[in-house]
């Protein structure tokens, strides 16, 4: 694709990748370049989303491809292959089948597009993007997941219905592992700039928490043939956003961390500004005892299921 415009490639023409590719366009964000091995199934994508172009009003460009050479020059790049979460199988279930997809799919993106952000979007999303950053040879501050942010509109969206008010006015965040363990901080959560625990009760809250950390399955288990992906596309986006405008946002993902919170080489939910060149800050809040001892639960979760990765990571190459 000749670029006249900021490029993103998408790895995985699934529904995330779709979608996302969609949302992209029609924010006019970027040009796609939408890749899956499915001969036939990207290219199909792409023209149906071009003749919408008109009815959209935007000038980007879609383009559906087998071959990473048309990843050259991406800006970003969004790993979202894999295989998608399904009734009675947890993100770590995935470990596997998903290590040898996203291993090769960084390795062969950065190959051909050796400046882009790597956002990694696949299960068992911690674990995928340290396997992500290790093949692709970069920064780490080039490579992140999507995770906290999708938890914490999760965390929003059911809070405002609890409430009946505007989830615009409701500011959430959740870290720690995108999985049963992830932590909603409640004293940084508020409506309208009024502390959440002034709302709502202990139970209440707990029990907001607990759906949220359900988010991913609640949906699995409504959907029964497969997962969520209009709001992890949005999410996406947004993080997209803020790199290719170099917007300096405040956002929970998945980074890497050398010493904060007294976590070290592992990648995890945390605060984080997000820019052009990637993950330009790690913020370290002020955590209370029992909000340091989840996040190092989800942490020590985290590193379990890695030792495993690490061992195929030794297979793949």
């Amino acid at each position: 694709m000749k670029k006249n415009s900021s490029l993103v490639a998408i790895v995985g023409g699934g529904k995330v990748g779709s979608t996302l590719a969609q949302r992209l366009v029609e924010h006019n964000l970027a040009d796609v370049v939408l890749l899956d091995v499915v001969e036939g199934m990207p290219q199909g994508i792409a023209l149906d989303l071009m003749e919408a172009s008109g009815l959209e009003g935007h000038q980007h460009r879609v383009v559906g491809t087998q071959d990473y050479h048309d990843l050259k020059d991406a800006d970003v790049v969004v790993i979202t292959a894999g295989q998608p979460r399904r009734p009675g199988i947890s993100r770590d279930d995935l470990l596997k089948v998903n290590a040898k997809i996203v291993m090769d799919a960084a390795r062969q993106a950065i190959a051909h597009a050796p400046e882009a952000i790597l956002i990694v979007v696949t299960n068992p999303l911690d674990v995928m993007t340290y396997l992500a950053w290790q093949a692709a040879g970069i920064p780490a501050q080039r490579v992140m997941g999507m995770a906290g942010i999708l938890d914490s509109a999760r965390f929003q969206t059911f809070i405002a219905w609890e409430l009946g008010v505007s989830v615009a006015d409701v500011q959430t965040l959740v870290l720690g592992g995108h999985g049963d363990l992830m932590v909603p901080l409640v004293r940084y959560c508020h409506v309208g700039g009024v502390p959440l625990t002034e709302l709502l009760s202990p139970e209440q809250i707990d029990r907001l928490a607990e759906r949220t950390r359900n988010g991913g399955a609640e949906v699995v288990e409504l959907m029964k043939t497969g997962g969520a992906y209009f709001a992890p596309a949005s999410a996406v986006c947004l993080m997209v956003r803020a790199i290719l405008q170099d917007q300096s946002r405040l956002i929970p993902a998945a980074v890497y961390l050398q010493g904060q919170y007294g976590l070290r080489d592992i990648f995890m939910g945390v605060p984080c500004y997000l820019g052009r060149s990637g993950v330009t800050k790690v913020i370290e809040l002020s955590l209370n005892p029992q909000e340091m001892s989840q996040l190092h639960q989800s942490a020590a979760n985290i590193t379990q299921v890695l030792e495993q990765a690490k061992l195929l990571a030794g297979q793949f190459g």
